[in-house]
Formats: structure tokens, C-alpha cells, sequence
């Protein structure tokens, strides 16, 4: 393995790209702090990690690191005994119980999970929104509880109008926050409840009513991909490389990471590979290998599983060779 690996950098260098692997930190050192602080059950480095980022989508993966750290539904509840009063330690509990229902559900289609992983699913993310709807009473003005109640929401499968209604708690309160936005792209997808119409109006419509050079730009490209994903082979490919859909990701690039306002925000490395992926898959070379250089070799988990559910590694070094980047 280790020659391997000394393989791999030989090539990168002779070809002068850089060494493609999963970077889901995107040079947040603070996100494995908090893993490990959480790992250690260290409540006062978590709760210092935390309350230094504010409470808005930057505070989003931080939480979702805490969140997605075993071992911390062990330890969260003594930190709610010991501040009945506080809402970050209840909102911690909600996103772990969130995580860690969808840990007993796994990824596997519908079919293949059991009654027993499915009970054990619907339990954790019915404790998960209690946990959250008491941190919302205790803190009116967060976005994090929402954001965690429109994840919960999907799960136990809340229905259409109460989705809609947790969604715009979210962005009351931070009109711009991506994950929010994420979150209800997927609810009103063809696959959850939506429709592929009604997916790409509400990408097109959140990312264009954003400021320029914000990140809602990516739900453009990924209501794409979506779509794309749930063709057959063949119509796929026709309706990914239409002539409309590159001028729609072409707009959408220009309103988001091609803008002179645009900043590398939490998010800002997803947003390259989506608009890479998509770009590649829509025969556009030249867009794409601008977004393979901009990643540096970093690559996110999403949208690449998409295509290699089991090395998203392999599907972006494959699209980046055919770019020719």
C-alpha cells in the first residue's frame, strides 16, 4: 500500500496534478478538534469550539463533526442535568441522536433495512427533535435547531407543508444558509416528494435571489445532477449535455464561484466539486478542469459517490483525466 501510494505521487508530480483524495475539512482544523474533544467527552473544549463560531452555517459543521462522534449520546445528557437552562448542550444532544438514528438506518435502500434498524431509526430521531425543539424554546433566534429539525423531518417523513414550514424557520433567521437550503432541494426532489419541475425552481429561484458570489449558486448544479441520477442510461447523458442545461450551470457558476465577491466560505470546496461533476458529465472540458484546479486534489464525498458510491476518489481522478486536467 505504501508503494502504492509512492506510486501515486510519482505520477501526480510527472503530470502535475495534484494527489486526489478525500478532504472533508476543507483546512478547518477546528472540525477534528472537535471530533476529538467529543471523542474525550470534553465538553468545555466543544462547548469553547462552538460558541466561537456563530450561530449561523458556520456553526453547521462544527456540529455536525460533534454530532457524527460516537460516544457522545453517553455523555451529553450529564451536560444537560448539569445546565438545565442551556440550549447548546441540548442542541449537541439533538444532532448526535440525529446522526446516530441515521447510523442505525444506514444507506441502504428502503428494502434492504429491517423493521428492527427502522424502529431503532425512528426512535433516535423522535428524541433528536425533542432535543431540538427544546434548544429552539430556549434560544428563539438560532438557525442550528431548525436546520437539525429539517433533517429529522425528512427522516420521519413529516410531510410536505410541515417540511416547508421548518425550512423557512431556518432561513428567517439566516436567509442564506446553505445547509437549510441543501436540505429542502433533497425534500422536494422526484425522489423524496418533489418533482424534477419543482427541484430546479427552487434551485434556480434560491440561488439567483442570493447575493452574487454566495454558495446557493451549487443547488443549480446539483438539481442537475439529481435529475441526471435518476435517468436511465442513456436518456442520461442526452439530458445532461443539452444545451440548456450547460447555460443554466454556466449562469449559475457566474452568479457563485466565477463572481468578484465570491469567498471560500464553510462549503466552498463542495461547491467546486459539484460544479465540476457536473460540468465534466455535461461535456464542458474547459469549465471543468477550472473547478479540478480549484479543488487542488481535495475531494468531497458529494457528489462523487453519486457515481462510486465506494471510492468517490476513483470517479473524480476519472472525470479529471477526461477534462485533462
Amino acid at each position: 500500500m505504501a508503494l502504492l501510494r509512492g506510486v501515486g505521487n510519482t505520477l501526480a508530480r510527472w503530470t502535475g496534478r495534484p494527489v486526489a483524495h478525500i478532504d472533508e475539512d476543507a483546512g478547518d482544523a477546528d472540525l477534528q478538534r472537535a471530533r476529538d474533544a467529543a471523542a474525550a467527552a470534553d465538553w468545555a473544549t466543544v462547548r469553547d469550539l462552538l460558541e466561537a463560531r456563530p450561530e449561523s452555517a458556520d456553526r453547521t459543521g462544527l456540529l455536525w463533526a460533534v454530532g457524527e462522534t460516537a460516544g457522545v449520546e453517553e455523555w451529553i445528557t450529564d451536560v444537560i442535568a448539569a445546565e438545565p437552562d442551556a440550549a447548546l448542550p441540548r442542541l449537541v444532544a439533538g444532532i448526535r441522536h440525529l446522526s446516530w438514528g441515521w447510523e442505525a438506518r444506514t444507506d441502504a435502500r428502503a428494502k434492504d433495512v429491517s423493521r428492527e434498524q427502522f424502529e431503532l431509526f425512528h426512535s433516535r430521531l423522535a428524541r433528536a427533535e425533542e432535543w431540538l425543539y427544546e434548544a429552539a424554546e430556549r434560544e428563539p433566534g438560532w438557525t442550528s435547531p431548525w436546520y437539525g429539525l429539517q433533517v429529522t423531518g425528512r427522516g420521519l417523513q413529516v410531510g410536505r407543508e410541515t417540511a416547508r414550514r421548518r425550512f423557512e424557520a431556518t432561513v428567517r433567521r439566516d436567509p442564506y444558509h446553505l445547509g437549510a437550503h441543501q436540505q429542502q432541494l433533497q425534500q422536494v426532489c422526484e425522489k423524496w416528494s418533489g418533482s424534477h419541475e419543482e427541484m430546479h425552481a427552487f434551485a434556480r429561484d434560491s440561488a439567483f435571489a442570493a447575493p452574487a458570489g454566495t454558495l446557493l449558486g451549487r443547488l443549480v448544479a446539483v438539481a442537475h445532477l439529481e435529475h441526471w441520477l435518476a435517468l436511465e442510461s442513456g436518456p442520461d447523458a442526452h439530458y445532461i449535455r443539452a444545451p440548456e442545461v450547460l447555460a443554466s450551470l454556466h449562469r449559475a457558476a457566474d452568479h457563485s464561484y466565477r463572481h468578484p465577491d465570491f469567498v471560500r466560505a464553510p462549503g466552498w470546496l463542495q461547491t467546486y466539486n459539484s460544479f465540476a461533476m457536473a460540468f465534466a458529465l455535461a461535456g464542458d472540458p474547459a469549465a471543468a478542469r477550472d473547478c479540478f484546479r480549484a479543488t487542488e486534489g481535495r475531494v468531497t464525498e458529494f457528489p462523487w459517490c453519486y457515481l462510486d458510491g465506494a471510492d468517490p476518489v476513483r470517479a473524480y481522478r476519472r472525470l479529471r483525466d477526461l477534462a485533462g486536467r
